[in-house]
């Protein structure tokens, strides 16, 4: 009886936690949805009501917002920023990690520890010195410079990750490599980044969606040129002083983030794995 009663409570648990989780899912869901749902209205629609669904499908919308802002050319933008940002925060965060894990002295911890504490500033208070700086070393209005300064910012998270990760790896793997003969380099990328796969997905997936949705950023430092802008910027430009063309700003904010969110329903299983084994290894 105790066991039979034990499970219906499990059960009658496992329900109400079912339909928190789904109305959560709701409430984080609806901002995408009320997009989605002005960008297939027309002006005269989008302020009467911003709520109700739209009387008439406005997919002209689309046509028009693709080719006003060269949609095809800002996802190549986007494409090389996300692409050269991935690329750097991946090969520096996980090597840096690897040694800061493997060498045990109080130099590596406060090493370690400086690594890791610009997570806890606020972007907007160096925000200023970032752009000067950038100016300095001709990073601004260019894509593959913009992709460079998100190495920065986005190091110390995948450090964290990356250092909690390789602490589970045992030592011995590098030592039988190294009586192979394994140099250090050849060490690392043959045999100890192979192991990374799991979390090395997972920091991808995480950083796919800040870069390629990133706003303030690429404002202050590609917004003057309009061969540099990214889609997100795009959106901006139908939202003025004087005139707000809100169907269309919705339209480009849907067209910017489809593909993150895109890559994230495919991927996300593995931000699940990666985070399970970081936890287990770490």
């Amino acid at each position: 009886m105790k066991a039979v009663q034990s499970h219906s409570k499990f059960k009658f648990g496992r329900l109400v936690l079912e339909v928190v989780m789904v109305l959560f899912s709701i409430l984080f869901l609806y901002p995408l949805f009320l997009a989605i749902n002005n960008s297939l209205k027309s002006f005269s629609e989008v302020m009467t009501d911003v709520v109700a669904l739209p009387k008439q499908l406005a997919f002209e919308n689309y046509s028009y917002v693709w080719q006003f802002i060269n949609y095809p050319k800002l996802f190549l933008n986007n494409t090389i920023v996300t692409s050269v940002g991935l690329a750097g925060i991946i090969l520096v965060s996980s090597i840096a990690a690897y040694k800061l894990a493997r060498t045990k002295s109080r130099l590596s911890i406060i090493l370690y520890i400086i690594c890791i504490m610009p997570m806890l500033i606020p972007f907007q208070s160096i925000m200023l010195t970032v752009l000067k700086l950038a100016k300095d070393i001709h990073l601004t209005n260019s894509t593959w410079g913009l992709g460079v300064l998100y190495w920065g910012f986005g190091a110390p998270l995948a450090v964290f990750i990356y250092h909690g990760f390789v602490k589970g790896i045992p030592k011995e793997i590098d030592e039988s490599a190294t009586i192979d003969g394994a140099s250090g380099f050849r060490l690392f990328f043959s045999v100890i980044f192979p192991l990374l796969k799991s979390v090395t997905a997972t920091i991808i997936i995480i950083d796919v969606m800040w870069i390629w949705n990133d706003f303030l950023l690429p404002l202050l430092m590609v917004n003057g040129s309009p061969d540099t802008k990214t889609l997100t910027l795009a959106a901006y430009t139908f939202v003025g002083q004087y005139t707000s063309d809100w169907q269309y700003a919705m339209t480009a904010m849907v067209m910017a983030v489809l593909p993150s969110i895109v890559v994230f329903i495919l991927l996300q299983k593995f931000i699940v794995k990666g985070v399970v084994a970081g936890a287990v290894k770490g």
